[in-house]
């Protein structure tokens, strides 16, 4: 299994940006497409973005044009840029991956879906 760690959370203002980075070890990582999610206090974790191993990408309607994501083979690693947070960003981000084949368009959006989890980063954005 790709095990996965999730970095680049922290504390911020409104209007604020951060980027996240999932660093990814134990198999080739263009083998995979991956997600990101997250879970707001007192909420089901939810789909934020999702990416396909050849680079295909998915967003969540209410994130687009906010929240970026990409991913980079060379570095094991993918990326969510945040942009314009919200309060209603605030909530533990997690990175998901899972096996698939190289060069794919699809995209997972399912949680379901996903069978390597990371252990999360804690976003807060404060008014």
């Amino acid at each position: 299994q790709v095990q996965l760690v999730e970095s680049g959370g922290g504390l911020v203002q409104t209007g604020g940006s951060l980027r996240l980075s999932c660093a990814a070890s134990g198999r080739i990582f263009s083998d995979y497409a991956l997600g990101w999610f997250r879970q707001a206090p007192g909420k089901e974790r939810e789909l934020v973005s999702a990416i396909s191993s050849g680079g295909s990408t998915y967003y969540a309607d209410s994130l687009k044009g906010r929240f970026t994501i990409s991913r980079d083979n060379a570095k094991n690693t993918v990326y969510l840029q945040m942009n314009s947070l919200k309060p209603e960003d605030t909530g533990v981000y997690y990175c998901a991956a899972r096996y698939w084949r190289s060069g794919s368009t699809i995209v997972f959006l399912r949680e379901g879906e996903y069978a390597c989890w990371g252990q999360g980063t804690q976003v807060t954005v404060s008014s």
